[in-house]
């Protein structure tokens, strides 16, 4: 049937196309039924032709890509709708007449869903568990991740960077265990077999449709013009195309019965044959098929002008289906390819650059060059696809199908047949980022299962054509090599500066190459394969010697090239990578074939390198590349054929002479480095210091100075050692340095330089001799090796010390994986875990590992450390470290030298390597350095000691067996005619007294003039007869010696004579001068100058005891942990404790030297000039010590001053910072200004001020009645409500107050600030506002200083750096502390009240014009400008001045608070509190009331009056005129004590302030009662009122709470406060059974927070201390302090609140009075009153949110969140950890008049303060203002450290301490102190 189908869509027979116009108009539904009928019958010829047509109609390709071409318009208008009809009747087709939605359903119940395959693109959040996964690609959607078990795995989640698909169900890549619940069930066998019927439509329609779509790729694709395809038309025609494309997407998600439909179609050859042949008369079809042939021209390698050398013939029918299969083409080879690209018309390659070198390919099977041949619609898909650069649309249908097996291999056979097609449009691309992820996707899915990569590769040559491929993408950007022998060299390196390298843009080949080979069977393919060896070496040595650096010798580099990083990025990943790759299948005995292959191919690699540059011994000077990856891959496959496959080594290393080349460019760059580290290469710019560091550091050590160093121990071993000694310092450039001489000359290198080169020298030597990580050592050692260096310089958390030494990048060193049990069980062993801490200076510590005591004790190795930092001062951090931990455990307390530890035994096939340590040549250098130490020549340290030490008793742990002491004893003096020493042996050499020894030295050096007269004396003879025994010694000359001898080995073997370039910088006559010959008189050996050493060390005369006089034990067993740590001095006994117990003839030796008492050392004669540099050294060293002396006293008084100023939490520790200096006879305060350093009082013509910051705060609005924080939502379900915040209970009362109230009297009732209310802090320092004004102007001028704004007044305090932004005037006058005006007075309270009211009567003029007030009002403005408009402006007439009266002491009121809450929400803790050290309340108050003053209240409205005298009652008020005023009881009696108090002229006397508390106490108590009488039933109201009326007669009635509440209750039932009662009142106060107790508590609970504020005040304006007590004696306490409290209290009976009371009327008329007002009210407004009455003010505590334990379900619930406001799913999702809000982080769609949401939020919730948490990175960010800060993370990983950006994604869990600072910081108002690093947002957030 489908064959019949096929037959008629050909088209060739005209299918009626009379079909009348009526027909398309038909109902679909009918027709779709019509047809599916018609097919169904067994005879369906006629139903298929008519089908045919439809589709042939309705799917003509014709109108919309001519309308695409026409132009926009004409698509939008003609496209569009024939499209969606097109997609309309293809949907009603395949449903055959049903409704769409059920065909899917039906569909979809015959999905046997094995697999997920769900695929997802770039910044999805995926998971990846390394517990399960078989590849390490493995991937899990975060659905089927969650519905697994996946419990103590080694999972994190990831952001996808290229996109991926999901592995469940997938048993090549995961283990089934991981499978979730949907994907475990085997489920064909229980899913039934698809009806015949249901898809049958489907088989007809799609055909077609693909069809329709291929042709629309075709019309829309126009070759490109010069400039490459402008990709706006690409993308148009992919718009076009958007709804079909994802038509086919959605049928590949109906599930596997569509899939193997979708698969069927794609991949049948008849049906595209016969559709596509474009053989019909459809003009259409012809045009497209000619467009399809243009396009398919240009895939092959080769290129149009090549054509001739293959014979383009077509290849006959019979080979046509092969060359599909396997690519076997015709097999004509391919001449000399030029790899110029077709593309590069532009003709600037012929100009600046060479003509790019050409590679004979002759071997390559041509197919893979060849055009492309398409056999179905998959393949033609695809190519479409590259063509278009990957739609990502397309991407993502090719990969929804994969879940078909059978889909799967058509379609990876076709990617790789594409492949060589792939890698030329991705060269030519303009977007090859996203491109290169978009092919990643793809290929990451299919190589990454090992059976389909073994399948494709040997069916489809996958190897060839990837290396092939990837060496052709190389051969586009070669350049001639200029190492060596720049004119004639041959070799060819790739240039680093192309944009291949620079972008990176060969990483999807090379990341496929390395997936393919982590493959078993690959691999082995690969390793087998000689010719592919052959290519891949080809490829490895484009790279070898790339990014040549020349040093620059005259001046600075102009152009830093940064091209390095391409370098190194490129030997990582093209060559290290797949190295280690391959590295991992060689592990086994019987893999050695491979490494044989491969280091023999290597070889020869080598060879013809050497070959090209022309190289024969010499380096050539002043040149580095560090890049020798042929070099690394031989190190590496000699390191695993030893290590793992018992190989012998001999029999894969080359002969002597290419051992030598070998050697010399790893040799190179070790010497490189000791330059670059000593600045010789400082005018290359910091890049070359850049590339010494990257070559060491941690992701590239492994694959770069590992193998080098282990390159060169290899051939140490092998080569004769004297000569690889001189050849080290030859390269090192210090050969002129090493001689007994004073004075040298040195032709090759500065005196400045010399020191740290011979340090380098030696350090090199000192590490090839000990570093055993290739020569022995096992995995877990290693890994233990490299875990405590790392720990040792610094400590570290766990994710860095995992990135440090397992990389994730290059395939680990060993078989440890990240995360692996080893790694785990190391740390361990070697470390202690510091949890997290916290400083009050807040900065966050993380979870650190230290390392244990006993790994400092037994297993710190400096060597180690050396090698793996990339910065010199981690070594020395190291060594602080160690010195600390000595000190500390009591080991040792002077400054220790590094330790010597010992070593891993050495492998045995590198045992020759330890010949080093036994040769003349490096014993002479031992000697000579030793001395020239002991005789305090120039450019020598201690460093050069400890090494010169290191290296002896190396030599001393790996001597030779017991040589037999008397045989040399006997024939010692005979011996030593020709040479320093007779053997090669250093414990016998040790011994050996050197006399005479010749030196050359300039003439004017001072041993030629000691040396004249003794020639003439009578030693004369003695003399001549020395000078036969001197010894001359030159190393070039040892080192020229040696190679003639191995080149004239070789040589004459070979036939040739090579001769050694003389290089001409050694014989360099006439450049310096004269050098004459000396003999110096030495007689030393190097036990003798040991000895003399550790004299001159310990600063006294024969110091050294040989030990073992006292304890002969101590021969046996040397390993003493007494030497194990110290300095110089114990180095020196421990290495001739060793020296003995190896030899008696040592120990005798040393024994006789201590014998001889030590004649000093004979002084050299100083001259003139000498004296005085040695004078200039000493002087230069004391002034150093000196200076570090000072320095260190310095830094403690820094500290100590740090820890008084800068902590904020901490009340403990504080040393207060006084203010004012307290001295009784002193009136005025004095202050110092920490500018000018003065110090005097503050005065009108010239103010001090105290440096403070202005902030707008929320704080307050935030407090709730209830103790427990307000939990962040995390599902749908859960909301917060603002409703029950202080803020918004006070906007209520503030505004029902205003709807019946007079506005002016309403704004004198309430306090404003609970949001956005104006906090003042201060560090404490003072400052002469003149000098604030020229700091301010300085700062302005120096514009490096920018975390803050000059602009906006803001600046750091000079002397705390502080963060600030004005200054208040201090008001000139007396000190707190003894205030003449604080004597108690005894007037009566009656005379009181009458001078307050007369005071406060007195308008308060403006003081006249000085200097300070222009300051108080300068500083009001500040005040007022720090906070929004609408936080200020509550009245109804905007601007009436009762806005700013209510603002002004609203700031007083905001401050009191706040500081109330610092100090816990009450004040027990008394006095003792850092906020009252360093409040500025007292300031601020006198500017306060300087303003205040100048708005007299009315005598008629002044509160005062209504409550101290009794008015006439008048009940006939006209109400009806004007609103009234706040009745007495509605007032806020805390804003009346402030208004009364501000009102007052400054400063205020005691007794006056009493006098108002006390009035107002009687107030707030008659409140207390009045609602408490509303709270309670009816029942206890008419109880309280009779038992209270019985007493009234009682002498102290009016102190009786019992009598005042009846008589409240009485005065306030007159109205209608009580009335409409009923049922509802009672359910709203729970119904309290009253007692006495529970009422007197009721009463002090409803008056402390007045009093506490009243005594805060108090303290604050008279200096008064606040005592300290109990909770539950807080009121009683306050009162009496305040003086509330009769002071012959008796304190026996309980305590009652009412005793407090001083009536200043009597009682019951003043409440009366009081109560009429409310009762006029509640008339008309019930219920308005009654509300009012109840007053809110116990709040508690303002919290945070509470946050949940895991971070993950925070993430998972927001993450997904469609914002409220734009109804998106935000990019940068925060949530706002104060109220919960949900916003859009830097999202432009919410942004409002310039603001973002973020800005703008922190604005409307904290008044400019805004804390959010990032919900993509965990972080939380600070905004304050202008500027934000993050502020870290407070959700940790199980080792205590953060995870920004979600990088690592492990889980995370909540830090209680860290959210605690977190909040203490916000409630404190210091995130301006603490936190460091500020940045402008520019409201971009």
């Amino acid at each position: 049937m489908a064959a019949a189908a096929a037959a008629a869509v050909g088209g060739q027979q005209p299918s009626q196309p009379e079909l009348p116009a009526s027909g398309l108009a038909l109902d679909k539904a009918a027709t779709a039924a019509h047809l599916k009928a018609a097919l169904s019958r067994p005879d369906n010829r006629a139903g298929a032709e008519e089908l045919q047509a439809l589709l042939e109609r309705v799917l003509s390709a014709e109108r919309p890509l001519a309308a695409a071409a026409g132009g926009e318009d004409a698509a939008a208008a003609g496209g569009g709708g024939a499209e969606e009809e097109a997609l309309e009747w293809c949907k009603c087709l395949l449903a055959g007449g049903g409704g769409y939605d059920e065909f899917c359903a039906a569909v979809r119940a015959y999905d046997p869903a094995a697999l997920c395959g769900l695929v997802w693109t770039a910044n999805f959040v995926a998971y990846r568990c390394r517990t399960c996964g078989i590849s390490p690609c493995m991937s899990l959607c975060a659905e089927c991740f969650h519905q697994g078990d996946h419990t103590g795995h080694d999972f994190n989640m990831f952001r996808s960077q290229a996109g991926g698909a999901c592995d469940c169900g997938d048993s090549n890549v995961m283990r089934e265990s991981g499978f979730c619940k949907r994907h475990q069930i085997k489920s064909s066998s229980n899913i039934p077999c698809v009806p015949k019927d249901l898809l049958m439509m489907s088989e007809f329609v799609l055909p077609r449709f693909i069809f329709c779509l291929i042709q629309y790729l075709r019309e829309g694709y126009n070759e490109p013009a010069a400039d490459g395809p402008s990709e706006k038309d690409l993308n148009k025609v992919l718009q076009l195309l958007e709804p079909q494309i994802s038509f086919l997407e959605d049928l590949t998600k109906m599930g596997g019965a569509m899939r193997s439909v979708l698969t069927q179609v794609l991949t049948n050859q008849q049906n595209y044959k016969d559709l596509t042949s474009g053989l019909g008369e459809n003009a259409c079809v012809k045009k497209s098929h000619e467009k399809y042939l243009i396009a398919l021209k240009s895939s092959g390698l080769t290129y149009p002008e090549d054509k001739l050398v293959y014979g383009v013939q077509e290849p006959s029918a019979g080979t046509s289906s092969l060359a599909v299969q396997g690519f076997v083409g015709a097999t004509g080879t391919l001449g000399q390819v030029d790899s110029s690209d077709e593309d590069d018309q532009d003709g600037s390659q012929g100009l600046g650059k060479r003509k790019r070198v050409k590679l004979s390919s002759g071997t390559k099977d041509q197919s893979i060059m060849d055009v492309l041949k398409h056999k179905s619609f998959l393949e033609e898909l695809l190519f479409w696809t590259i063509k278009y650069e990957f739609p990502q649309k397309m991407v993502t249908f090719l990969l929804n199908m994969l879940p078909d097996q059978e889909y799967k291999v058509a379609f990876t056979k076709t990617f790789v047949q594409h492949y060589a097609f792939i890698m030329k449009t991705l060269k030519k691309s303009h977007e090859s980022d996203t491109m290169s992820n978009r092919i990643v996707h793809i290929s990451v899915q299919l190589f990454s299962n090992e059976e389909l990569a073994r399948q494709v590769t040997e069916e489809c040559q996958l190897l060839d054509i990837m290396v092939t491929v990837l060496l052709y993408m190389m051969e586009s950007c070669l350049i001639k090599s200029e190492l060596q022998d720049e004119e004639n060299s041959l070799h060819v390196v790739v240039n680093c500066g192309e944009a291949l390298l620079k972008n990176n843009t060969y990483w999807p080949l090379v990341s496929d190459f390395i997936n393919i080979l982590s493959h078993q069977s690959v691999a082995k393919r690969f390793l087998e394969d000689h010719g592919l060896l052959v290519t891949w070496m080809n490829f490895v040595s484009f790279f070898q010697g790339m990014n040549l650096n020349k040093r620059e010798l005259n001046e600075h580099v102009e152009f830093e090239s940064q091209t390095y990083y391409a370098a190194f990025a490129a030997e990582l990943e093209a060559c290290a990578q797949p190295m280690w790759g391959l590295l991992s299948h060689c592990k086994v005995r019987e893999t050695q074939e491979y490494t044989r292959n491969v280091v023999r191919y290597c070889l020869e690699a080598l060879q013809d390198w050497f070959d090209a540059i022309n190289f024969v011994d010499e380096p050539a000077p002043n040149q580095v590349t560090f890049h020798l990856p042929l070099h690394r891959y031989y190190a590496m496959f000699l390191s695993k054929a030893v290590k793992c496959q018992e190989l012998d080594l001999d029999s894969v290393l080359p002969d002597q002479e290419m051992l030598m080349k070998l050697m010399i460019h790893p040799l190179q760059i070790q010497a490189s480095l000791a330059e670059i580290h000593s600045n010789m290469w400082v005018r290359n710019g910091l890049q070359i210091k850049g590339q010494a560091m990257t070559y060491v550091q941690s992701h590239f050590c492994n694959s770069m100075i590992d193998p080098d160093i282990y390159l060169l121990q290899v051939c140490a071993s092998r080569l004769d050692p004297d000569y690889f000694i001189s050849s080290v310092f030859e390269r090192f450039k210090v050969v002129d340095l090493l001689t007994m001489a004073s004075q040298h000359q040195n032709t090759v290198l500065d005196a400045e330089h010399e020191r740290s080169m011979l340090e380098g020298a030696l350090t090199f030597l000192v590490i090839l001799l000990s570093l055993r990580l290739h020569l022995g050592m096992s995995d877990d050692e290693i890994l233990r090796a490299e875990m405590v260096a790392q720990l040792c310089m610094n400590d570290r958390t766990h994710s860095s010390l995992l990135d440090l030494i397992i990389p994730e990048n290059p395939n680990p060193k060993s078989g440890i994986i990240p995360g692996s049990y080893s790694f785990e069980s190391v740390l361990s062993t070697v470390a202690d875990f510091k949890a997290p801490v916290f400083e009050p200076g807040g900065s966050m510590q993380q979870g650190m590992y230290t390392p244990k005591a006993e790994v400092w004790d037994q297993e710190f190795d400096p060597v180690m450390v050396i090698l793996r930092t990339v910065y010199r001062r981690d070594v020395q951090s190291a060594m602080d470290r160690y010195t600390a931990f000595l000190k500390q455990s009591g080991k040792f307390p002077g400054n220790p030298w590094p330790p010597y530890k010992k070593r891993t035994s050495l492998h045995p096939s590198y045992k020759g390597l330890m010949r080093l340590l036994h040769c003349k040549t490096l014993h002479i250098v031992l000697f000579t350095l030793l001395y020239k130490i002991l005789m305090d020549h120039q450019n020598l340290s201690e460093h050069v000691l400890c090494m010169v030490l290191y290296l002896i008793e190396l030599g001393l742990e790996n001597s030779a067996e017991e040589e037999s002491d008397e045989e040399a004893s006997v024939s010692g003096p005979e011996r030593c005619h020709d040479s320093w020493f007779p053997g090669s042996n250093l414990v016998s050499n040790m011994r050996h007294f050197i006399n005479y020894v010749r030196v050359r030295v300039p003439e004017t050096a001072p041993e030629v003039k000691r040396d004249s007269p003794a020639s003439t004396s009578s030693d004369n003879l003695g003399s001549f007869q020395n000078s036969g025994t001197a010894q001359v010694f030159s190393l070039v000359a040892e080192r020229r010696k040696k190679f003639q001898e191995i080149i004239n080995r070789s040589s004459s073997e070979a036939n040739q004579v090579v001769r050694p370039k003389t290089s001409s910088k050694w014989s360099a006559p006439g450049s310096a001068p004269q050098l004459t010959t000396a003999i110096l008189e030495i007689k030393e050996s190097i036990l003798s100058l040991l000895i003399k050493l550790h004299h001159k060390l310990s600063g006294k005369q024969n110091s050294y005891y040989p030990p073992w006089l006292d304890d002969i034990e101590i021969l046996i067993q040397p390993e003493i942990p007494k030497y194990s740590h110290g300095d110089g001095i114990t180095a020196v006994e421990r290495i001739l404790l060793k020296a003995a117990s190896q030899s008696r003839m040592n120990k005798r030796i040393i024994e006789e030297i201590c014998r001889k008492v030590t004649p000093p050392v004979p002084p050299k004669k100083v001259t003139a000039a000498e004296k005085k540099t040695l004078d200039k050294e000493e002087r230069r060293q004391k002034a150093r010590e000196r200076q570090q002396k000072l320095l260190a006293e310095f830094a403690s008084r820094q500290k100590s001053f740090m820890e008084t100023a800068m902590d904020v939490d901490s009340p403990e520790n504080d040393i207060p910072m006084e203010i004012t200096t307290a001295e009784p006879q002193v009136s005025e305060a004095v202050y110092d200004c920490v500018i000018c350093g003065q110090s005097g009082p503050s005065s009108e013509d010239r103010p001090t001020g105290l440096v403070v910051l202005l902030q707008a705060s929320s704080v307050l609005g935030q407090c709730r009645d209830n103790v427990e924080p307000k939990k962040l939502p995390i599902t749908e379900e859960e909301q917060i409500y603002p409703w029950d915040t202080c803020a918004a209970v006070h906007d209520v009362r503030l505004s029902l107050l205003q709807r019946y109230f007079k506005d002016s009297s309403c704004l004198l009732a309430v306090s404003i600030g609970w949001e956005g209310g104006v906090y003042v802090q201060t560090c404490g320092h003072t400052l002469h506002i003149d000098c604030h004004k020229s700091y301010m102007e300085s700062l302005r001028n120096d514009q490096v200083l920018q975390g803050f704004s000059v602009d906006k007044g803001e600046f750091t305090c000079p002397l705390c750096r502080q963060f600030a932004n004005s200054v208040l005037p201090c008001y000139p006058g007396s000190n707190v502390e003894n205030n003449p005006w604080q004597r108690p007075s005894n007037k009566s309270i009656q005379d009181l009240i009458k001078e307050v009211e007369e005071l406060q009567g007195r308008p308060g003029a403006f003081p006249s014009e000085t200097n300070l007030s222009k300051e108080m009002e300068s500083v009001m403005k500040d005040i007022k400008n720090t906070t929004q408009k609408k936080y200020r402006d509550y009245s109804k007439t905007p601007g009436s001045p009762d806005n700013d009266f209510l603002f002004m002491y609203s700031v007083a009121r905001t401050n009191l608070e706040l500081e109330l809450i610092h100090r816990g929400g009450n004040l027990c803790s008394g006095g003792a509190s850092t906020a009252g050290k360093r409040s500025c309340l007292n300031q601020l108050f006198h500017v306060l009331a300087l303003h205040m003053r100048l708005y007299s209240i009315d005598s008629e409205y002044n509160p005062w009056r209504k409550l101290t005298q009794l008015e006439e009652m008048n009940p006939q008020l006209g109400y009806e005129e004007q609103q009234p005023e706040v009745p007495i009881l509605y007032h806020d009696v805390t804003s009346l004590l402030l208004i009364q108090i501000l009102m007052m002229p400054q400063p205020l006397r005691k007794d006056h302030f009493t006098c108002i508390v006390k009035v107002l106490f009687t107030l707030l108590y008659t409140q207390a009662l009045a609602e408490l009488s509303v709270k309670c039933s009816e029942e206890d109201r008419s109880a309280w009122k009779h038992a209270g009326a019985l007493k009234k007669s009682t002498c102290d009635a009016e102190k009786s709470y019992e009598v005042l509440l009846s008589f409240v209750i009485s005065e306030l039932s007159k109205g209608k406060l009580y009335h409409e009662e009923g049922t509802q009142e009672c359910a709203m106060v729970n119904p309290i059974a009253w007692s006495p107790e529970s009422m007197e508590k009721y009463l002090q609970d409803f008056c402390l927070p007045f009093l506490r504020i009243t005594s805060l005040l108090q303290h604050h304006l008279f200096g008064e201390d606040l005592p300290s007590c109990q909770e539950e004696e807080e009121f009683s306490v306050l009162a009496s302090c305040l003086g509330l409290l009769p002071t012959f209290y008796q304190t026996e009976h309980p305590f009652i609140s009412a005793s407090c009371l001083d009536w200043p009327v009597p009682a019951f008329d003043i409440i009366t009075q009081w109560c009429f007002e409310i009762k006029s009210f509640t008339e008309r407004h019930a219920e308005q009153g009654k509300a009012l009455l109840i007053q809110e003010s116990k709040w508690k505590l303002p919290h945070l949110l509470q946050l949940p334990e895991n971070y993950n379900t925070i993430f998972q619930y927001y993450h997904r969140k469609t914002c409220s406001v734009c109804t998106k799913v935000p990019k940068d999702p925060a949530v706002c950890l104060v109220c919960g809000t949900f916003v859009c982080l830097k999202g432009l769609c919410c942004k409002q008049q310039s603001y973002c949401e973020c800005v703008l939020h922190s604005q409307n919730c904290g008044a400019g303060t805004g804390i959010f948490l990032l919900i993509n990175a965990s972080v939380i960010i600070i905004i304050r203002g202008h500027r934000f800060c993050l502020w870290g993370s407070v959700y940790l990983d199980a080792h205590g450290e953060e995870d920004r950006d979600l990088r690592r994604g492990k889980p995370l869990y909540i830090c209680k301490e860290r959210y605690k600072v977190l909040e203490q910081q916000w409630i404190s108002h210091t995130f301006d102190h603490i936190n460091k690093r500020w940045g402008p947002h520019y409201n971009g957030l």
